[in-house]
């Protein structure tokens, strides 16, 4: 392909990759399905990596007969670009229900490992514009606040890996185009039409929705905001806490009431929150339980000079006499327990 044969979408997919790619010499990693998002980022990654190591691998979860030719086709694909390239097989039960959120972990987990067996530091995926966008609505209607609305990052820590979307920014028709554009075959999940699957559901219904004005892009720029939003109301709350906390024991948090009761209430709730995580990083908790616990108990024992016991993910929350809120872990009950939120 010449280059008076670019189309305007090759230089945004150029654009896109060049600073995960640019003077890395550790070697990069590509989630490679098969599919158009992913076939597409393979072949410019190929075309493009200049010095940096360059790797993909294929999770086959084993859940369609298709699943395994599949592989094999993006095995030869890369063979013909020379990308080295690994199937990594789903082995073992497969649960009956939550199949694609244990299928969504189980992929990561073989991915990690494959980029430790290869020294790779960085994972990339092709999720585009649209499964933000998709992402983003079901989110929206489960109820999340600013920090799950600002959807998946273009960025974030996976274990020891820094997982990047390049293609955020970049329809799925541009991904198709590019691929169509260079003769690349791919296949089709029929999963992402199943019925049975909440996301293949909502994607059913984006073009009604964009019919009303509720595009992909105005999905993916309500999560560009709430991003920006929750990293601000994120660094407020940390710094509220630092500036709050009485106590350098890891064990224990004493915050002082009074800085608390003074704080915004967006910001209060991730201070909390942020307590709850340091006294136990393993667990994790709805939103909607955790401004339970402030709004209906914590905040109004602080305001009113009561005192205060809950339980919160094996987390101790009580408001002392003297009107400071301390975290603690959560005793082993004995006779009736503390309540649970």
């Amino acid at each position: 392909m010449s280059p008076q044969d670019l189309l305007p979408s090759d230089a945004a997919i150029a654009a896109a990759l060049r600073p995960y790619l640019a003077g890395r010499a550790a070697p990069v990693l590509l989630a490679v399905s098969g599919g158009p998002d992913s076939t597409a980022l393979l072949a410019a990654c190929a075309a493009s990596r200049a010095e940096t190591p360059v790797h993909a691998a294929t999770v086959d979860h084993g859940l369609r007969p298709e699943s395994e030719a599949e592989a094999r086709a993006v095995a030869a694909l890369c063979g013909e670009l020379g990308v080295p390239h690994r199937v990594l097989a789903w082995t073992g039960p497969k649960p009956a229900h939550g199949l694609q959120a244990a299928a969504r972990t189980a992929r990561y987990d073989l991915l990690a490992r494959h980029a430790a067996t290869i020294g790779a530091d960085l994972l990339l995926t092709g999720h585009t514009r649209d499964d933000q966008a998709e992402t983003v609505l079901m989110r929206l209607l489960a109820g999340s606040g600013p920090a799950g609305l600002a959807g998946m990052r273009p960025a974030r820590p996976l274990g020891a890996l820094c997982l990047a979307r390049p293609f955020l920014d970049i329809s799925k028709a541009d991904l198709v185009t590019y691929c169509a554009a260079r003769g690349l075959a791919f296949a089709r999940d029929p999963a992402n039409h199943d019925a049975r699957f909440a996301r293949a559901r909502l994607r059913a219904l984006l073009p009604v929705l964009a019919g009303e004005g509720l595009s992909p892009e105005r999905l993916c720029r309500l999560a560009a905001r709430c991003a920006r939003d929750a990293e601000a109301l994120d660094r407020a709350a940390a710094e509220a806490l630092a500036t709050a906390c009485e106590t350098t024991d890891e064990s224990r948090l004493v915050l002082d009431g009074g800085r608390l009761r003074a704080l915004p209430e967006a910001v209060l709730v991730r201070v909390v929150g942020l307590g709850l995580a340091r006294l136990n990083p393993d667990g994790a908790e709805r939103l909607e339980r955790l401004e339970r616990l402030v709004f209906e108990a914590v905040l109004p024992a602080l305001r009113s000079g009561r005192t205060l016991r809950r339980t919160l993910r094996a987390v101790l929350v009580a408001v002392t006499p003297r009107g400071d809120l301390v975290l603690s872990p959560a005793p082993a009950r004995r006779g009736p327990p503390t309540r649970v939120l």
